[in-house]
């Protein structure tokens, strides 16, 4: 990455956030179309880095120097779960840098429509005695977002091809036909499938973890009609097989 941009910085936050854009502005490709770059979002657009030149897909970098874990600091939390509900979540591109030698170790992609509300989790109120008392942020908790939605772009500093994560981003696409409001229920029972580790798995087996679901969605009473809803939603997805009544296969 361009280190010398951080000279002219004191602040660590000001250095990773100006020398990672640059970056991004020479280096990025957008994995929603076959455009080879991003182009700058308007100054003082706070959730939005980069957006595609040729077909307007969003993205946020954020950027660290320790290892991408499971939890990642977020803005307001309100802020974010509306953009949730309301499909307006950017395609968000997690990088974590050696600060030494200002390279690029992983890149991980997470598509903007890969969100569930599940994975927003409300932070405490800052102190009173804070600057911004009372204000509430939020963490993303990737955990709670399924595997293939976290996308490699960079892993331990080897890069994947443009076409595999482009592949990547496309098989997910039908999930974004999913309107908003569903989709919350559809992500978490990707993931609980996911996490079986099983290439064929049965009803019993998601309706195991329906107490997990319940807790996400406190709403409704009945879950396991639910889960068999959602599977056949990520049949018709493209993202399972039904193999017989009841029984399923990953794709």
């Amino acid at each position: 990455m361009p280190a010398e941009l951080a000279q002219s910085y004191k602040s660590k936050a000001q250095q990773a956030r100006v020398v990672t854009e640059a970056w991004g502005k020479t280096e990025l490709f957008c994995a929603n179309c076959k455009s080879s770059s991003l182009g700058e979002t308007p100054a003082n657009n706070r959730a939005i880095d980069f957006i595609c030149p040729s077909c307007d897909a969003p993205f946020q970098l954020k950027a660290k120097s320790g290892i991408i874990d499971k939890t990642i600091h977020d803005g307001a939390y309100s802020a974010m779960l509306q953009a949730v509900r309301e499909d307006r979540t950017p395609n968000l591109l997690l990088m974590r840098y050696a600060p030494t030698t200002w390279r690029v170790v992983d890149l991980i992609l997470i598509p903007s429509f890969a969100f569930p509300e599940s994975a927003i989790i409300k932070r405490n109120p800052l102190a009173p005695t804070a600057r911004r008392a009372g204000w509430i942020g939020c963490n993303i908790d990737l955990s709670r977002i399924a595997p293939e939605a976290r996308i490699p772009i960079i892993a331990s500093s080897l890069p994947a091809t443009s076409a595999k994560v482009r592949a990547s981003y496309e098989k997910l696409k039908p999930l974004r036909e999913i309107k908003a409001a569903q989709r919350g229920w559809t992500l978490d029972v990707l993931n609980i499938v996911r996490s079986l580790g099983k290439t064929e798995f049965t009803n019993d087996d998601v309706y195991a973890r329906d107490r997990e679901l319940e807790q996400l969605h406190p709403g409704n009473k009945n879950v396991r009609p639910k889960i068999r809803q959602q599977l056949q939603v990520l049949r018709d997805a493209g993202l399972l097989i039904h193999v017989k009544e009841g029984h399923w296969r990953s794709v």
